[in-house]
C-alpha cells in the first residue's frame, strides 16, 4: 500500500524515508525472539543427545555386569554349591541393589532405549530372586521363574530309550551332592532294570567311571524282575534310589553303596498306568525331594484320579501323612516339590510347558499360577526339583536336561 511519506536529503542524490510496519504485517521482535529460542532449543537437544550418549554407554557397561553375575553365581551353582550362603552373596547383592537403583531412575526418564532399559530392569529382577533366598530356605513366596532349559546330552543307552528320570542327589545338604544318576527305562517306555551312577558332572558328560546298579537279575536266562522298578517317577535321596515296585503298589529302596533292597506298599495307591501323567506311560506312583524330605505323588481309588502327596518317613519307609488335592493327575504332565508345596505342570504344545497349579502342605491351601518353561521335546518323561542347586531336571525323549528356577523373596 503507498503512502506519502516526509523524505530527508542525504547527500547531493539520495533521499531517505523512514517507514514503520506494524507489527501485523512483519513481525520482527517475535522472529528475534524464535531466533533465540531456536538456538536455545539447539543446545538443549544437543546436551540430550549427549547424555544418551553417556547412558548407552553406562547401560552396556551393567549389560555386562548382570551378564557377569550371572556367570559367578553359575560358577558357584555348578563348581561349589555347598559355598552358596549368606556370605558368599553378600558383594554379589550389593552390585545388584546398586544395579537396581540406576535401572529404576532410568525407567522413569524418556530416554529413546527403553527397550534396553526394561530388558536390563527383567535380569536384574531375575537376578536379585535368585540371590535374597538362600539354597536351603523356605522363607520365600514361592516359585518365581523358570529359565530356558540347557541340555545336557543324551542318556548313556540311546535315543531308542525315550523315557526315564536323572539327576544327582536331592536330600537337602547331603554329603553326596556331586553324585550324579542316570535311569533309562526300557524301549517299552515302563521297566526300569538299571541305573548308571557317575562320581560327578565331569564324569558323567564325558560317559567316564560309570557304576551300575542292577535292579533285577538274570537267573536261568529268565528276568527276575523282584526288584526292578516301572515308570519313571524315580529320584535319588540320601544315596538311596526310590521307585515304584514293578507290577505293584508297593515303593521300592535301594541303598546306592550296600545293595540292600526294601520294598514297602503304599497302600490304597493305584498302579499298572491306571492314572499316569498324560504323555508318559507307568508313573502312577512318582517320588519328589526338596527342602523338607522325600515325597511321594500318587492317587487313590478314594480320591477318584485326584492327585495325593504323601509324606515319606525314611527312617520306618512309610508314608506318614497324606493330602488329597482336586487336581486330576491324568490332566497333568508331571509335578515337583519344592519347600512342601506340590507344583504341577501341563503341556501347552511340542515347545511350551506350563507350571499351572499348586498345593501348599502346610495350609492345605491350592491355587493356580502360570510359569512358562521351554521344552526341547514335546514329551515330558520326569522332571525333578533339586535343593541342593535349584535346579530342575528332566528327561524328555531321551535327553537330560535341566533348568535353574527362582524364587520370590
Amino acid at each position: 500500500v503507498a503512502q506519502n511519506a516526509t523524505g530527508i536529503l542525504a547527500g547531493k542524490d539520495h533521499c531517505v524515508c523512514e517507514v514503520l510496519l506494524p507489527d501485523s504485517s512483519f513481525p520482527a521482535k517475535r522472529v528475534g525472539a524464535l531466533e533465540d529460542e531456536t538456538i536455545r532449543l539447539s543446545n538443549r537437544v544437543e546436551d540430550e543427545m549427549q547424555k544418551l550418549e553417556e547412558q548407552d554407554i553406562i547401560l552396556d557397561t551393567y549389560s555386562e555386569k548382570i551378564i557377569n553375575l550371572t556367570r559367578r553365581v553359575e560358577y558357584l551353582e555348578k563348581l561349589h554349591p555347598e559355598s552358596l550362603v549368606e556370605i558368599s552373596f553378600e558383594v554379589l547383592k550389593r552390585e545388584i541393589r546398586e544395579l537396581e537403583m540406576y535401572i529404576s531412575a532410568m525407567r522413569v526418564k524418556p530416554n529413546g532405549n527403553s527397550v534396553q532399559v526394561e530388558t536390563l530392569y527383567n535380569e536384574n529382577l531375575k537376578a536379585k530372586p535368585s540371590l535374597m533366598v538362600p539354597l536351603g530356605s523356605c522363607q520365600h513366596q514361592g516359585l518365581a521363574h523358570i529359565s530356558k532349559p540347557n541340555l545336557m546330552q543324551l542318556n548313556w543307552k540311546g535315543n531308542a530309550y525315550k523315557s526315564g528320570a536323572w539327576g544327582k542327589d536331592a536330600a537337602w545338604n547331603t554329603t553326596k551332592k556331586s553324585l550324579y544318576w542316570v535311569a533309562p527305562l526300557n524301549t517299552d517306555g515302563r521297566v526300569l532294570e538299571s541305573i548308571r551312577i557317575y562320581p560327578s558332572m565331569s564324569d558323567l558328560q564325558m560317559y567316564k567311571n560309570p557304576i551300575d546298579l542292577p535292579l533285577s537279575r538274570l537267573i536261568k536266562n529268565k528276568l527276575n524282575n523282584t526288584f526292578a522298578g516301572q515308570g519313571a517317577g524315580v529320584v535319588v535321596h540320601n544315596n538311596n534310589l526310590y521307585y515304584n515296585c514293578f507290577n505293584s503298589h508297593d515303593m521300592c529302596r535301594a541303598s546306592l553303596t550296600s545293595g540292600v533292597y526294601q520294598k514297602k506298599p503304599l497302600l490304597n495307591a493305584l498302579f499298572n498306568n491306571r492314572f499316569s501323567y498324560a504323555g508318559t506311560m507307568f508313573q502312577d506312583m512318582d517320588f519328589s525331594s526338596d527342602e523338607k524330605g522325600l515325597w511321594v505323588i500318587f492317587t487313590t481309588e478314594k480320591s477318584a484320579g485326584k492327585i495325593v502327596v504323601g509324606k515319606v518317613n525314611v527312617a520306618t519307609f512309610t508314608v506318614d501323612n497324606i493330602w488329597i488335592t482336586t487336581q486330576n493327575k491324568s490332566d497333568a504332565s508331571n509335578a515337583f516339590m519344592i519347600c512342601g508345596v506340590l507344583y504341577v505342570t501341563r503341556s501347552l504344545g511340542p515347545k511350551m510347558e506350563e507350571v499351572f497349579y499348586m498345593f501348599d502342605t502346610k495350609t492345605g491351601k491350592e491355587g493356580h499360577l502360570s510359569i512358562m518353561m521351554e521344552k526341547m521335546a514335546e514329551k515330558v518323561h520326569s522332571l525333578s526339583y533339586n535343593s541342593n542347586d535349584r535346579k530342575l531336571y528332566m528327561f524328555s525323549e531321551g535327553y537330560l536336561l535341566h533348568y535353574d528356577i527362582a524364587l520370590k523373596p
